[in-house]
Order: structure tokens, then C-alpha cells, then sequence
């Protein structure tokens, strides 16, 4: 890639940057402004103001938007499209401490950086030193990577009758926290591809690529997306005073069993081509007890981070369903011993205890509710949803939780049980085999990029970018089981947490990362690699998109 390109990669990457945009700030309406004002200086959008536009995130308390801007070739009137996305979003910024003020100034960071060097991490510091980067706020993940995609548009705009296809770029808010910028976004390319018999090939990311492990010198470029389920479970114990503990079942040690028998479990691991999947995490274990007391809990709750490359919503559903099981049996069993060494001890007569393992899934909690009470039962979680939607301090996964909660009180059945459900969002994992024409002409095309760019960095292709992303909206199961797996077993799908999953399902689109490279994301040591990010990454975009429109 030329100089002057790589030096207009830096510029707007600092422009970018030195707008502070932290996830549900109003700093996010005013990057997207500096997007939008940054391309509506192209003569091209100046020309053709239509191409340009926002896209409003729809009953956002903060009025936030994405920016949305087509770049028409005029070579041929093809109407072969790569749709190109970025994310303009941060993580906040209190981890940079007395320096705070600069976390958003790269230039003026890296100079106090050298002020306190000594007190840095080695690596960060030897980093420091080479003046190879640049420190920052977002600089990495991802404004960098925003950076190199505008810059291509204005590269290319300046000879459209000598480019075959379309660009569509989508600068997207709300990435870090709930993608309600790139969900909003979704129905509006399946409009314009409607409207205008778009042939959508690709959709193409530049979020941030760094190394996988200590030592690694690779540069990565993926093909394909993780996905991500948040298993949940609602674990109903049986109350009792401490004075009588046996006679009670804690409901956190069946919560503690379940984050034993599932928590980085490799057993858990997605595995395609070689590549795996990090191992499930929690995210939150908490009992419910809102007081206290010396009654023990009587429900508590926990949910993973689950990531897939070829696991379904309802594969995963019946794995956890599974687990619980073997969890709550471990506890039963656990709980026998020591109350039979109790027994022991005190030269008591030993029951054993009378608890049984009771695993159900939202769907069948809500099944034999629903046996019960009839038609009640969906009235009575229609008005919860209303109540619970007036409450802005609600998120969706407590309103999941809440639903569960809701349905289970309706219940006759007052023993303990675990209940098995999703709670939002959903991210499904896209792999890209290589079976249909689509994913052929991109594998094609990412790897002819590769064996044409002259670089003295290793670069190696992989499938599945390893990291939660707006990658993942770009296609959708299209299988009627995995997708009633998903909504049935989600409470408040479609009311509190909406996902245009027809849409998703319309696009249907292979997917790459080809990112920027740098270190330490979401921390203060957040930094780039200039010479790779503002020489290489460009190119390697470029010439993929070339080799899709041209194949």
C-alpha cells in the first residue's frame, strides 16, 4: 500500500480516536457524526448524498446511529456488493487512571507513557521504546481498522469507471455492549438488496487481530466467525433454617456443582478443522435472596459464556440439560455422605435424603404450566413484560430471568429443580466450508490476497475469528429445530431482546476478519502496530475485495 494511504490510515485513525466514544455515552452519537462528516467530504458522496446516510438504532434512549454509505463502481453496471463493517464503539476508560484525560489523545499518551515507563510491563515497555506504536482508547479495537476502510473508499471514489462493483460500509455503534447498531443495520442492507438486486458477496470486518499466545509472531486472517449462547440456569432449592440444615437443599451448592462440572471444561470444545473452541465460562452465579436471614436461599442463578464453531442452540440446550443433571446428582450425593458421616458422629438414625434430580428446559417448565393453568399462564407473562419493560434498569438478562422466575411461582409443583434456559444475546457462529459458490470464490479470493502481498510477516489464514463480534449477524440457522430451540428457550425473545433473525437468514453471508494488529485490548495498555496495521491491512483488504468483484 502506498505511503500516502498509510499516512491517511494514521490521520484518520487519530481523528477517530481523539473522539471519545465509550459504549452507551452520548460520545457514541458523536463519533458516528465524525464518520459521516469525514465521508461526506468525498466527491463522490458529495455528488450522490443518497449513498450516504444514518441509520438510527430504533427506541434508543441516547438516540444512537450507525453510518451507512454505498460506494457505486461504474465500470459495469454489476451488481456484485461487499459489504464492509466497523464498529466505532470503545470500553470505557477508568483503567487509565490520573491518565485519563489522555486515554484518547494516542500521540500525547505515548509521550506520558515514556514519563512512566519504568513502572510499564516489560513487553509494554520494549513496545514503548520502538516507537513502532501507538497507544490509545479504541485506537485498537477498532478505530484503526474504521480507519483503513474509509481510507480505501476515498482511494477508490477517485476512479469509479474503473472499478466493477459496490461498496456498502457500515459504521456501527453499540459493538461492545448489546450490537444494537449492527442489528439495526441488518434490515436495511436486506432493503437495499431488494430494492436494488444487489448481489451481496461477503461481509468483511477489519476488528483488531493480535497474537494467540506468548511468542506468536503470526498475522492472522480469518474466514468464518465464533458464535456464542448464554446457557442459564434458574436452580430452585429447598428452604430451611440453618438450625435444621439437612433438612433443607441449598440451592447454590447445586449452582456451585453445575459451575464445577461445566466451568472451562474442555468437554464443552467446538472442534472444526482443527481449530477449538474456548471452553464455557460464567459470567454471573448469584443466589436470589433478596434479605437476610438464617433461612438459606431457596433459588439462585448462573449463566456461561458459551462459545461454538459447529454447535446449535439446541445441541447446546440438551448438553446443559445434561450437565445439570449430573451436577444435581453429584450434589444428592455429596450431600448423602456427609449427612450419613453426620449421623455417625451425633448416633443418629440415617435416612437417606429424599431429593431427586429434577432437570427441565423453559420450554417444558413452560409446558406443564401450561397444562395447569391454560391460557392464564401467557397472560399472566404479558403483563410481567409490560411492568418489566418500564423499567429501564432491567437489562435482558434479568428480564429472562424474571420471566423464568414468573413461570416457575405459577407452578403447583413446589420440589427442588433446575431449569435450563438461554439467556440474550445470541451470536451464531458462521463457518465457512467451502461446500457453496460463495464461500468457494471468498476462500479463493482471501487466499490469493495473501500469496500476492510481499511482507516480511508470516501470514497465516484461519478459520473462526476467535472473538465476539457483529461477524456473527451476517448469517443465521435456517434449520426450524434450531431455530424453536432458541426462541422457546429464551424468555422475552422477540419483547425485550429483539434479533431480526429472518433477515440474518435472507443475507445468509460468508465472513472474514481482516484486522488491524496490535496488543491488549480493553486494557489501558491498549496499542497499535503502525506498520502492519497502516501498510498491510490495507492491502490485504483491498485485494480481497478486488479478487470477490472480479472473480
Amino acid at each position: 500500500m502506498n505511503k500516502t494511504i498509510s499516512q491517511r490510515i494514521e490521520e484518520i485513525t487519530i481523528k477517530l480516536t481523539n473522539q471519545l466514544s465509550v459504549v452507551e455515552t452520548s460520545g457514541e452519537i458523536n463519533v458516528s457524526q465524525t464518520v459521516y462528516d469525514i465521508l461526506s467530504q468525498i466527491d463522490y458522496y458529495k455528488d450522490n448524498p443518497n449513498d450516504l446516510k444514518f441509520v438510527n438504532v430504533p427506541n434508543d434512549k441516547l438516540g444512537r446511529k450507525s453510518v451507512l454509505a454505498i460506494l457505486r463502481g461504474k465500470k459495469t453496471q454489476s451488481k456484485k456488493t461487499v459489504i464492509l463493517i466497523g464498529h466505532t464503539d470503545t470500553v470505557g476508560i477508568s483503567d487509565y487512571g490520573p491518565l485519563m484525560d489522555y486515554a484518547h489523545k494516542p500521540y500525547e499518551l505515548t509521550e506520558k507513557f515514556k514519563e512512566i515507563s519504568d513502572t510499564l510491563p516489560e513487553d509494554v515497555r520494549l513496545d514503548l521504546e520502538s516507537g513502532k506504536y501507538l497507544f490509545g482508547r479504541g485506537i485498537f479495537d477498532m478505530k484503526a481498522g474504521d480507519a483503513v476502510i474509509i481510507a480505501l473508499l476515498e482511494e477508490i471514489s477517485k476512479n469509479l469507471d474503473d472499478f466493477e462493483g459496490n461498496l456498502i460500509y457500515a459504521a456501527v455503534c453499540d459493538e461492545e455492549s448489546n450490537s444494537s447498531g449492527m442489528i439495526s443495520v441488518i434490515p436495511e442492507l436486506v432493503k437495499l438488496k431488494k430494492e436494488e438486486n444487489l448481489d451481496y458477496l461477503a461481509l468483511l470486518d477489519t476488528d483488531y487481530m493480535t497474537s494467540e499466545y506468548e511468542g506468536d509472531e503470526n498475522k492472522y486472517i480469518y474466514v468464518g466467525t465464533v458464535g456464542k449462547l448464554m446457557p442459564s440456569f434458574y436452580v430452585v432449592g429447598k428452604e430451611t433454617h440453618v438450625g435444621e440444615s439437612f433438612k433443607g437443599l441449598d440451592p447454590n451448592q447445586i449452582a456451585s456443582a453445575i459451575t464445577e462440572r461445566i466451568n472451562l471444561n474442555a468437554d464443552f470444545c467446538d472442534i472444526a478443522e482443527g481449530e477449538v473452541s474456548l471452553p464455557p465460562i460464567t459470567l454471573k452465579q448469584r443466589d436470589l435472596k433478596t434479605e437476610y436471614s438464617v433461612q438459606i436461599a431457596k433459588t439462585s442463578t448462573l449463566f456461561f459464556n458459551y462459545a461454538t464453531h459447529i454447535s446449535t442452540p439446541d445441541e447446546v440446550l440438551e448438553k446443559m440439560k445434561q450437565a445439570a443433571s449430573e451436577a444435581f446428582q453429584s450434589t444428592i450425593d455429596s450431600l448423602n455422605r456427609e449427612y450419613k458421616r453426620f449421623c455417625e458422629l451425633a448416633k443418629r438414625k440415617y435416612d437417606v435424603l429424599p431429593w431427586k434430580v429434577n432437570v427441565l428446559s423453559y420450554k417444558e417448565l413452560y409446558e406443564k404450566v401450561k397444562l395447569e393453568i391454560g391460557d392464564s399462564l401467557d397472560e399472566k407473562i404479558s403483563e410481567l413484560s409490560e411492568l418489566l419493560l418500564k423499567d429501564e434498569s432491567i437489562d435482558q438478562r434479568e428480564f429472562s430471568l424474571r420471566m423464568v422466575q414468573e413461570v416457575h411461582n405459577l407452578w403447583s409443583n413446589r420440589e427442588p429443580v433446575v431449569v435450563v434456559y438461554f439467556s440474550p444475546p445470541y451470536y451464531p457462529h458462521i463457518y465457512v466450508e467451502g461446500k457453496h459458490p460463495k464461500e468457494k470464490a471468498l476462500l479463493d479470493a482471501v487466499d490469493k490476497a495473501i500469496k500476492t502481498t510481499k511482507t516480511d510477516y508470516k501470514l497465516v489464514y484461519k478459520k473462526f475469528f476467535p472473538y465476539i463480534s457483529d461477524l456473527s449477524y451476517g448469517a443465521a440457522p435456517k434449520d426450524a429445530k434450531i431455530i424453536s430451540a432458541l426462541k422457546n428457550n429464551m424468555p422475552g425473545f422477540g419483547v425485550k431482546y429483539n434479533l431480526p433473525l429472518e433477515d440474518m437468514q435472507e443475507l445468509d453471508l460468508p465472513v472474514l476478519d481482516i484486522g488491524t494488529f496490535g496488543k491488549d485490548a480493553h486494557k489501558f495498555t491498549e496499542r497499535l502496530d503502525k506498520k502492519y496495521s497502516f501498510e498491510v491491512t490495507p492491502e490485504l483488504v483491498y485485494k480481497t475485495i478486488i479478487n470477490l468483484l472480479n472473480d
